[in-house]
């Protein structure tokens, strides 16, 4: 049944029989019945304002699940203005097979749901964990064509295995596109390690970067973007502890939504 406007339901409450109605119950003779109590703003069609409204996000999962069937793709190279790279690279994995690629993959859905829910517009850097690619260069370009107000690209390292912890790797300045944005690139990178270590207990990495964060001038992702867009390394695949946690949806969930809190953060500064 379609609702009339509050300003009818209001006139129906002073004077219920111009509205076909007989007043009932307590009213004296010469008193007119008090007004209904005001409908709720999301009844009465207001939209309930969202933190992340209006805000655009790109999340970059790592590689893709099917690179390793075309290394002549995968393997083309490059230029990331600084050196010359491979399009793209196949990812790390578990000791028991777990993909690089597959963890990314879901955590980034899991933050793309978690983000959408906030009122940010996300756009993914792929669609599908079967495919190839893209290049290094066209998810940077990605980013820039959305004009997000802040990109993430998602992964997770293959380093020895008495590693452990997590980083997150930002731009520097490199003569080149992504010179204005490295100053706001820093302070997202800061905003999700806050995040990121608060959210998952994971420590901060033991072997490399201070006090997880490091800086590089070599990928594509981050030299080509003219958004602010880091990197997080979300820990260490091939270290047996931090491999069986990733292997856990719950603890993907944990990760994704401690993703969201450090995006949030940053976009609400």
């Amino acid at each position: 049944m379609r609702a009339f406007p509050a300003s009818v339901l209001a006139i129906c409450g002073l004077i219920a029989t111009g509205c076909g109605g007989a007043v009932t119950g307590g009213a004296s003779a010469g008193r007119a019945a008090e007004p209904a109590p005001a409908p709720p703003a999301q009844a009465a069609g207001v939209a309930t304002a969202k933190p992340l409204d209006g805000k655009v996000v790109v999340i970059d999962p790592g590689h893709n699940g099917g690179n390793y069937k075309n290394p002549a793709a995968v393997n083309r190279k490059v230029n990331v203005l600084t050196k010359w790279k491979p399009c793209d690279t196949t990812g790390t994995e578990t000791t028991g097979g777990y993909t690089e690629a597959a963890f990314t993959w879901d955590v980034s859905n899991r933050l793309v749901k978690l983000l959408e829910s906030r009122g940010a517009k996300v756009t993914l850097t792929r669609s599908s964990n079967t495919g190839v690619g893209p290049c290094i260069t066209e998810r940077a370009a990605i980013g820039n064509k959305a004009k997000a107000d802040a990109a993430l690209s998602v992964h997770a390292d293959g380093a020895p295995p008495a590693g452990h912890g997590f980083h997150v790797i930002m731009p520097k300045k490199i003569n080149g596109p992504v010179d204005p944005v490295v100053g706001k690139s820093s302070k997202l990178g800061v905003a999700v390690r806050d995040s990121f270590r608060k959210g998952t207990g994971l420590p901060y990495s033991t072997y490399i970067g201070s006090k997880a964060l490091d800086y590089r001038s070599d990928l594509g992702g981050l030299n080509l973007s003219t958004v602010p867009k880091v990197f997080v390394e979300c820990g260490n695949m091939k270290n047996p502890a931090e491999a069986a946690k990733f292997q856990d949806p719950k603890f993907r969930q944990r990760i994704a939504l401690a993703l969201a809190d450090g995006l949030q953060h940053y976009l609400e500064a």
